[in-house]
């Protein structure tokens, strides 16, 4: 499951010196250099150690992959496998590529299509067989495509995938399609006209995988192998699910926010091209040079003019399996990824070749990469990756007591987060979570998070100016105490 993600703030930083270091010394510096995505005025800017974020996110492990000048420039894990064990992280250690595993399985997508066997823009419906899109008037007024389907435009439904505890029943594809038990997710539908507006779905990207495995008459795994992981020399990847008995040993185990391992070590995703690989940073890192390369003109496996097609905005920042942002230097090729236990994260710059993977196994691990990827920006001079500046007010003792309470996302038995103060600052705690988040007010209504750079904006009762919810990312959360 998960969704797409890179900085929440981009801009032009300054150009670093160009002295000549070893890579010994840039390693080190990036290691010692994470700080938080956000700047606040008239404070010291304070820089972490890997080492201590780790910790401070409770995440046992990490890996990293970074690109400079179109190669892989080092690589390097960090941390253990599983959380009081011994085993530590390499480069060879297997990570949960959750929805990175979407623009892996479109480069396969766009092979299939250059050889004949599959067309971008037909009607899906004419080649699925055993499984088909639910007609209605939107599918009988717009066609779904897999041009749309990989651009997420293509109207459907089922944003991401849970997965299934190790042992639990798989369904079948046509089952998770349909939404029929064992799926533990509802069925995928058009719910809006094909090609009219950007929507997010991972069920899009599992009705591809049924198409590409009908037409080749092949387990998705083994036709990934073929077209992908082997030619490209991702050679540690699998699409396997579940995960072989002879790998086990190789993969990090999944972790909760507050440190313990998920039940069964990780969750199996039979929803593979949405979800599904099971790879390293190093892997990703040689998918992102051959796109590059074949961008150029320069692959044996996709020609130069589909290469350019998949980095083409189709719609929102879409463009084939890819999330595209940016222009000339800045211009930039990326995806996330967040599956049960995971977080991890994809980016490479077209123009001069550098960027980084980065996979984590701990479900705080989104905002330890985004502390990472400023470092590695800063020591790489990345052209566009930044903190936030952001200017803070005073705010009168009242009114942060005023904030200050439980709040609950959510109907019933939803999620509860409680704003406290420490200090004279606003933070908030949310359940499972180690580390508390500074709240760092610009006006009397809106903060930002200082761990993550999002805004979190505050109703107020207008008489008294007592708080009565929180809304973060569009979720709201209304006041209980």
């Amino acid at each position: 499951m998960g969704r797409p993600g890179l900085l929440a703030v981009l801009c032009l930083p300054g150009a670093l010196s160009a002295q000549v270091v070893s890579p010994a010394e840039r390693i080190a510096r990036v290691e010692q250099g994470l700080r938080h995505p956000v700047e606040v005025a008239g404070r010291a800017d304070v820089r972490f150690t890997i080492e201590e974020r780790m910790a401070a996110f409770a995440v046992p492990g990490v890996s990293i992959a970074v690109l400079d000048s179109g190669r892989i420039a080092w690589a390097k894990g960090y941390g253990v496998k599983e959380a009081g064990r011994s085993g530590a992280v390499t480069t060879e250690t297997l990570f949960q590529a959750a929805s990175i595993s979407k623009p892996v399985s479109v480069f396969g997508l766009l092979r299939m299509v250059e050889e004949g066997v599959l067309d971008l823009d037909a009607n899906v419906n004419r080649t699925l067989t055993s499984w088909k899109i639910p007609e209605n008037r939107f599918t009988r007024r717009e066609d779904v495509t897999l041009r749309r389907i990989v651009s997420h435009s293509a109207g459907l439904t089922i944003h991401g995938f849970p997965g299934y505890e190790v042992g639990a029943p798989l369904p079948t594809l046509p089952e998770v399609l349909a939404g029929m038990p064992p799926a533990n997710t509802g069925p995928v539908t058009a719910d809006t006209f094909p090609g009219a507006v950007w929507r997010y779905s991972g069920g899009g990207m599992t009705v591809m995988q049924l198409l590409m495995t009908e037409v080749a008459d092949k387990p998705f795994e083994q036709l990934m192998s073929e077209l992908v992981l082997g030619p490209v020399g991702m050679s540690y990847s699998t699409f396997a699910q579940p995960l072989p008995a002879d790998r086990m040993g190789d993969a990090a185990s999944a972790h909760r926010r507050d440190g313990p391992v998920i039940p069964g070590k990780w969750h199996v995703y039979p929803e593979q091209a949405a979800a599904g690989l099971w790879t390293t940073p190093s892997d990703l890192a040689r998918l992102a040079i051959e796109v590059r390369n074949a961008y150029e003109g320069r692959s044996s496996l996709l020609s130069r003019a589909m290469a350019r097609e998949m980095l083409r905005r189709q719609m929102g920042q879409s463009g084939l399996g890819f999330m595209v942002g940016g222009s000339g230097v800045a211009f930039r090729y990326h995806h996330g990824g967040s599956n049960e236990g995971y977080r991890c994260q994809f980016v490479a710059f077209l123009e001069d070749g550098k960027g980084a993977v980065i996979m984590t196994n701990g479900d705080a691990g989104q905002e330890l990469i985004q502390e990472i990827l400023l470092a590695i920006a800063d020591e790489y001079d990345w052209p566009a990756v930044e903190q936030r500046r952001v200017d803070p007010v005073v705010l009168e003792s009242e009114l942060l007591n005023a904030t200050a309470g439980e709040y609950r996302f959510g109907p019933g038995a939803g999620i509860v987060v409680r704003l406290v103060i420490d200090g004279g600052r606003l933070f908030m705690e949310s359940p499972g979570v180690v580390t508390k988040t500074e709240l760092i007010p610009i006006d009397d209504r809106t903060f930002v998070a200082l761990a993550s750079g999002q805004d979190v904006q505050v109703d107020r009762n207008g008489g008294t100016g007592r708080a009565t919810a929180l809304v973060v990312s569009g979720a709201r959360a209304i006041r209980v105490r």
